[in-house]
């Protein structure tokens, strides 16, 4: 990963950070990371392949990381969600400084749910978190 991708941005750079992941990641493969909900299918798949050879967390962590980044920016692009600064109780419930805040006022942890689906081999998949995803906005978002 490029330094700058190490750790989370403030909010008001998050997306040019998604950006970022996303076009050093397809870099050199095709994988079609388009900000749509089936995308997050392949978010799932990757996670699992990352888990399937075991690795520490911490050699993965800002791999995760932007994964998790581009699963909220999902949820802003298609949901109508809005990227927030976390106040210190809800940086210590999610132990991430950001989350999304849907349009109903709920706030999400897109980077903790990609975090729990690679420490569990549970069905934390984020495809389904999306489509069971409280406080979407009632009609598609247009991507941005």
């Amino acid at each position: 990963m490029d330094s700058d991708l190490e750790k989370l941005p403030a909010v008001s750079e998050m997306r040019a950070y998604v950006t970022r992941f996303v076009a050093q990641l397809t870099e050199r493969n095709r994988l079609p990371l388009d900000y749509s909900v089936v995308s997050l299918r392949l978010v799932d798949l990757i996670v699992d392949g990352l888990r399937h050879s075991r690795p520490e967390r911490a050699q993965v962590e800002p791999f995760l990381r932007g994964l998790g980044a581009y699963t909220g920016e999902v949820m802003v692009r298609r949901a109508g969600g809005r990227w927030v600064d976390l106040d210190d109780g809800q940086r210590e419930l999610f132990g991430q400084p950001a989350g999304v805040r849907m349009p109903d006022g709920r706030v999400w942890n897109p980077i903790g749910k990609v975090a729990n689906r690679f420490e569990s081999a549970s069905e934390e998949s984020l495809q389904r978190f999306y489509l069971l995803l409280h406080g979407r906005a009632r009609r598609p978002v247009a991507a941005l």
